[in-house]
């Protein structure tokens, strides 16, 4: 069963980022490092007949990008090519600036000038004609045998790329090999760190009170069972005028709003609105799969916007909600 969710789950978000609909969370970043980092991983992926090149150039520009994001593009892009050398072959990856003036943007379109960094992944297997190269890019169309992958591989690439401001092309003969060119603008934007991830355990879990709001009856009990096991004191609301309800009998503070983003009625994030004009210390985390453009623009979320998407295990929910909350000071609690 939860083999089962794992794979429903990916092909959801393969599915969103196809069509853009995926939240992302870009920084400025260096592709060069990125690569490095999924070396490894991109070696476990390859056969022992395929021999991995990588070339990186120096002074990389910067890109603005999501970096999770740009994990699944390498390894879509990495399993692809593994897969058209059933044979071995030789499968390199380079980095370059390229600085695209007039002429070359003609004979590109839609490409804009500017500078760019070029992400390339070269195979040497067996390549694609005319006819194959131009539907590479269609969800669920493979050329691979049944049981194969679900054909979404080069399409989740392209939605990615697409949503990330990028652009895509691909070269390839029968018998030659493919090359998938994938090109970011650079940025001028100093280098952002990632985000440090919260320990998975312990949640540390604490005496706040915090208002569920989820219209799905069997998805509202899972959290308040996570939660209340967690320690906090819950209050629930089937939507959002429920529960507005529920915030004007409640006397004591609430200290957080963990709503469902698309309901009947009053979406998530006008309920927030609404709460935080009579609750000003009220903190809120968005629990959605697809929130639409309700929390973001152009995929990105707009700024101090707490996000969990679902699916989500008991795990990351308990972390996610004591992030939002931050952790309570315990040392000062404790007795002299």
């Amino acid at each position: 069963m939860l083999r089962a969710g794992d794979r429903a789950s990916a092909l959801t978000r393969q599915l969103l980022a196809f069509s853009r609909r995926q939240v992302i969370v870009p920084r400025v970043m260096d592709l060069n490092a990125s690569v490095e980092e999924a070396r490894k991983s991109m070696k476990r992926m390859l056969r022992e007949d395929i021999e991995l090149n990588v070339a990186l150039a120096p002074e990389l520009w910067k890109v603005y990008v999501d970096p999770v994001q740009l994990e699944q593009i390498l390894i879509n892009l990495v399993v692809n090519a593994r897969d058209a050398m059933p044979e071995g072959g030789a499968l390199t990856i380079e980095t370059r600036n390229e600085a695209w003036d007039a002429a070359y943007v003609k004979q590109h379109p839609p490409a804009k000038p500017g500078n760019h960094v070029v992400l390339a992944i070269a195979d040497t297997g067996v390549g694609m004609d005319e006819a194959t190269r131009k539907r590479i890019f269609e969800p669920f169309f493979s050329t691979k045998g049944p049981g194969m992958g679900a054909g979404l591989g080069l399409s989740t690439v392209y939605g990615i790329v697409k949503q990330n401001q990028g652009y895509i092309w691909v070269r390839s003969q029968p018998g030659s090999g493919t090359t998938f060119e994938v090109c970011f603008p650079a940025t001028q934007a100093e280098e952002t760190a990632p985000a440090a991830k919260p320990a998975a355990k312990p949640h540390a879990g604490g005496p706040e009170t915090i208002l569920v709001v989820e219209d799905e009856e069997w998805v509202r009990n899972l959290i308040l069972e996570i939660l209340r096991a967690e320690g906090y004191q819950t209050l629930i609301a089937r939507d959002g005028m429920d529960a507005l309800e529920q915030a004007a009998q409640h006397a004591g503070p609430i200290h957080l709003l963990a709503t469902d983003v698309v309901m009947p009625r009053m979406n998530g994030k006008e309920l927030a609105r609404k709460l935080i004009e009579t609750r000003k210390e009220l903190k809120v985390l968005f629990i959605s799969g697809y929130a639409d453009s309700v929390l973001y623009h152009h995929g990105v979320l707009d700024p101090g916007i707490q996000l969990l998407q679902k699916p989500f295990t008991p795990d990351e929910l308990a972390a996610k909600v004591r992030e939002v909350l931050k952790p309570p000071d315990r040392e000062a609690q404790a007795p002299a």
